[in-house]
């Protein structure tokens, strides 16, 4: 058994100002940016949605604008192989998490639990 939900959307842009792109995000949707000062969160500034149980990235990226969803779970290779089983194709590993592709197209990431509340909020499988 395990647990997955929405976790929330990453906004993936290719340019070369990551913060004036976050700085439009944060102004569109009216949440303020959080930049962690890990160097490994380099090329990611969070918006502040927590009030909405979301998570908003902002993602420098080399491939083209887009949006993306990530879905969280406690068991990520269960996770991705209940996936497989509805149509959706291994991508690529990133450090943690599994970049997918749905049946139709659409890419996204399956990463471990983001937010506090997490089982409580989940679906449960198996």
């Amino acid at each position: 058994m395990h647990r997955s939900r929405l976790a929330g959307f990453i906004i993936d842009c290719q340019t070369d100002d990551l913060d004036a792109a976050a700085s439009f995000w944060s102004q569109a949707l009216g949440y303020p940016t959080k930049r962690s000062a890990d160097p490994a969160e380099a090329n990611y500034v969070a918006l502040d949605s927590s009030r909405h149980d979301l998570v908003i990235e902002i993602q420098k990226v080399d491939h083209s604008s887009r949006v993306h969803v990530d879905i969280e779970a406690d068991d990520i290779e269960a996770e991705v192989a209940r996936l497989e089983t509805l149509g959706a194709k291994r991508v690529q590993q990133i450090r943690t998490w599994w970049v997918m592709e749905a049946p139709t197209g659409q890419r996204f990431c399956v990463i471990k639990p983001q937010e506090p509340g997490f089982a409580a909020k989940a679906n449960r499988w198996g």
